[in-house]
C-alpha cells in the first residue's frame, strides 16, 4: 500500500532517475488516476507502451512507484501507482555537491516548466470550461517581508491545509461522490527576491 506521507527524495540517483521530462509526466499521471496499467498511462501521455513500460520500470527502481493490486480481468496487464502520497525534493539534501546542486536546480526548472504547460493549457482552453469551474479557478501573487522562519511555518500550514481538503475530496469520490468533480492543479511557489 501507498505510503500516506510524501517521500522525501534525498539521494542524487533517485533525483536523477525522476528527472526526466517523459517520467514527471508518468508520475503526475498515475498520481491523479491513482492506478494505472502502462497502456492506460500511454493513451494519456501520447506516447508507445514499450516507451512508457520501461521508465515506469525506471521509476520503480527507485521505489518512487510500485506495483498496484490487480484491476482488471486481464492478468497479464501491470498495475502501478505511486509509492508515497507525493515527492518532496529539498535544497539541503543537494547543496554539497556542484553535481548535485546543479541536478537539483535542473529538475526543479523542468517542473516548473510543466506546470506552466499545465497552466497555459488551461489559459488557452478556459473558455470551454462552465462558468462555475471559470469562477472558482484563481491565480494569486502575493508579496510579503517574511524571515526565513516565518516562510517554513506558511510552508508548513498552507501544505497541511491543502492536504486535508485532498484527502476529503479523495474520500468523497472513493464513496462514489463523483458528479461535478474534476482534477484540480494547485501551484504554490514561496521563494525570496530582490528588485531589480
Amino acid at each position: 500500500m501507498a505510503a500516506k506521507d510524501p517521500r522525501r527524495v534525498d539521494d542524487l540517483d533517485t533525483l536523477k532517475a525522476f528527472g526526466h521530462p517523459l517520467r514527471m509526466k508518468l508520475y503526475r499521471a498515475l498520481y491523479i488516476s491513482r492506478t494505472a496499467t502502462a497502456s492506460q498511462l500511454a493513451e494519456q501521455v501520447d506516447e508507445a507502451v514499450s516507451l512508457v513500460s520501461y521508465h515506469l520500470r525506471k521509476l520503480a527502481d527507485h521505489g518512487l512507484i510500485e506495483e498496484a493490486p490487480q484491476q482488471g480481468q486481464d492478468g497479464r496487464e501491470r498495475w502501478w501507482r505511486t509509492a508515497s502520497e507525493g515527492l518532496t525534493f529539498r535544497d539541503e539534501d543537494f547543496r554539497d555537491a556542484p553535481e548535485k546542486v546543479a541536478t537539483h536546480a535542473a529538475i526543479g526548472r523542468m517542473s516548473f516548466e510543466q506546470r506552466g504547460e499545465l497552466y497555459r493549457a488551461y489559459l488557452d482552453s478556459q473558455m470551454a470550461w462552465a462558468p462555475q469551474w471559470r469562477s472558482a479557478a484563481f491565480s494569486s501573487e502575493f508579496l510579503g517581508p517574511f524571515t526565513p522562519e516565518e516562510l517554513a511555518v506558511l510552508s508548513k500550514e498552507m501544505h497541511e491545509l491543502i492536504k486535508r481538503h485532498t484527502d476529503a475530496a479523495r474520500d468523497a469520490q472513493d464513496v462514489g461522490d463523483t458528479e461535478g468533480r474534476e482534477n484540480v492543479a494547485l501551484h504554490i511557489y514561496g521563494f525570496p527576491f530582490r528588485q531589480q
